[in-house]
């Protein structure tokens, strides 16, 4: 890369890649934000095998950091439902993975394939749970790392795991709150799965907002992309990387 300060989102959802690109364009003078694909070699996706958000957005940002001698950042964001004890959680992008009805192996499935099994398993999941018990939120940690160990952080990195701390820089939070919506909500109640709305990705059909939110009732698919960035939990920690002028101090 030839930029004068270019970071590296690292992630291999472009999903991801277009919220993250999206919710930080107008505040990246003098910075430029590359992705995998414009990479010239191929890198092993790190395992992510942290038990925390915020581990796992560590192990990312510090791997494809290093291997790319770029500043990258990276998160990990997930579905939080308390009547289920917090999962997914960190198990959201692969909450399906153990049903035995899958039409391949899940390391063969695109996300297309994924998004609605994991669908399928958390309305299973939450089968018989009041409306009112079927409060949620979106989580989203993110982490910046160079491929060198950091002289200074920007943030407090008390969470970050010892072994990952030395080359990370910051690291920011965002959360939505909501709730699931129950099976006769959805647009089409004989696929509950689908949800409402069809923009967004993953467990957006599902997620209502609160009712003291930002369109409130809405799920986050039945937003425009420019609405969900503004209240999205992946927006507001790219709000915080903005507000805490944490780009502009790399």
């Amino acid at each position: 890369m030839n930029d004068p300060h270019p970071i590296l989102i690292a992630t291999g959802n472009p999903h991801k890649v277009d919220e993250i690109a999206a919710a930080l364009a107008g505040y990246l003078e003098g910075i430029t934000l590359h992705s995998l694909r414009d990479l010239d070699r191929d890198i092993p996706e790190p395992v992510e095998d942290r038990n925390s958000f915020t581990g796992n957005a560590a192990v990312k940002a510090v791997e494809y950091a290093r291997a790319t001698g770029m500043t990258c950042l990276a998160d990990d964001s997930g579905l939080v439902v308390d009547a289920l004890d917090g999962h997914p959680g960190v198990d959201s992008a692969h909450y399906a993975d153990d049903q035995p009805d899958l039409p391949a192996p899940w390391d063969q499935l695109n996300r297309a394939q994924r998004d609605p099994a994991n669908n399928r398993k958390l309305l299973h999941a939450l089968d018989g749970v009041h409306k009112r018990d079927r409060h949620a939120r979106f989580v989203c940690h993110m982490v910046i790392a160079a491929p060198t160990p950091a002289a200074k952080p920007l943030t407090d990195l008390a969470d970050i795991p010892d072994d990952l701390r030395p080359h990370c820089l910051a690291t920011v939070v965002g959360r939505v709150e909501g709730r699931i919506l129950l099976p006769e909500e959805a647009d089409n109640p004989e696929q509950p799965h689908l949800g409402k709305g069809t923009n967004g990705f993953g467990y957006d059909p599902l997620f209502l907002l609160d009712e003291d939110a930002p369109y409130p009732g809405l799920t986050t698919a039945q937003l425009t992309p420019d609405e969900k960035n503004a209240i999205s939990h992946r927006g507001r920690a790219c709000a915080k990387l903005i507000a805490f002028n944490i780009l502009q101090s790399l």
